[in-house]
């Protein structure tokens, strides 16, 4: 099974999917081709990594993952191919494999080099794709580049730990389809640096001090389904990807609104988390 997934800004109005997906049909017919997302935020690094770290464990090991967000090569940012975790991934070498390799190690990574041979101002189409065919034909990382040690990192992916261990300073990298707000802070980090001490999150003007598991933990069914909902009340959980996010309870971007417009946080908005003594609560 031939698995190659898609993850761009080209959105869907262009021709510019229609004809990756063609060039990919040309050289393997057999392909199967899956459509992660195209409406990333455009040349949105950290949008990207979150969406394509938490999709590509549901894909069989072997999957081929495309990214082509900010995918332009210049002095600055090359390509590069890798294989991690049994999945191999074909991207811009400009910070958004540093989320995705977090935490696992890249088995092998190359700087792609055949751009000797071929001139483009659309490598997904030109580049990626023939990387991407190739190594489904079994062919070997080392013959469409020069393996290297590292990739570039991308400091805005990554919270930040204060000196003295009490504090972490992280920041916005998506709003989700609800309008909800997704946080670079995960619950390993939160766990290992807050060790079960009381903690403060603040966002903004906006404060909490808990943290649920289910966006309805907010609820009390113990009362009458009349009284019971709080439709617009602000909340922070651990999300399905374990990511701490702010959220809106049932929110609704038509009615409601969703926690971004209501809260005033957008992508790369701060937020800190300030862990006190649990004896002095200071």
């Amino acid at each position: 099974m031939s698995i190659i997934t898609l993850t761009t800004d080209f959105g869907l109005k262009d021709h510019f999917v229609g004809a990756v997906k063609g060039a990919i049909y040309t050289e393997l017919p057999e392909a199967i081709i899956v459509d992660i997302s195209h409406q990333i935020s455009p040349f949105n690094i950290a949008e990207t990594a979150y969406i394509v770290k938490n999709a590509y464990k549901s894909f069989p090991e072997g999957s081929i993952h495309i990214i082509g967000v900010d995918s332009e090569i210049n002095k600055e940012t090359n390509h590069i191919a890798l294989k991690l975790d049994n999945h191999y991934f074909i991207c811009p070498n400009n910070g958004v494999i540093s989320m995705i390799a977090s935490e696992i190690k890249p088995e092998k990574i190359v700087e792609i080099n055949i751009h000797n041979h071929i001139e483009s101002s659309f490598p997904v189409l030109d580049v990626f794709v023939k990387v991407a065919c190739h190594i489904k034909r079994g062919g070997s990382l080392d013959v469409i580049g020069k393996e290297i040690e590292s990739f570039k990192k991308n400091t805005d992916i990554q919270p930040v730990i204060s000196s003295d261990g009490n504090k972490i300073t992280g920041s916005v990298i998506y709003i989700d389809n609800y309008g909800n707000i997704i946080t670079n802070i995960n619950r390993k980090l939160f766990k290992q640096i807050g060790q079960g001490r009381p903690f403060e999150i603040l966002a903004e003007r906006y404060s909490f001090t808990k943290i649920h598991e289910r966006y309805s933990d907010i609820v009390d069914f113990n009362l009458p389904k009349n009284e019971r909902y709080f439709d617009g009340n602000k909340l922070c959980i651990f999300n399905s990807a374990g990511f701490i996010e702010i959220a809106v309870y049932r929110s609704n971007l038509d009615t409601v609104g969703g926690a971004s417009s209501l809260l005033g946080l957008s992508y790369r908005n701060q937020l800190t988390i300030t862990f006190k003594d649990a004896d002095t609560n200071r």
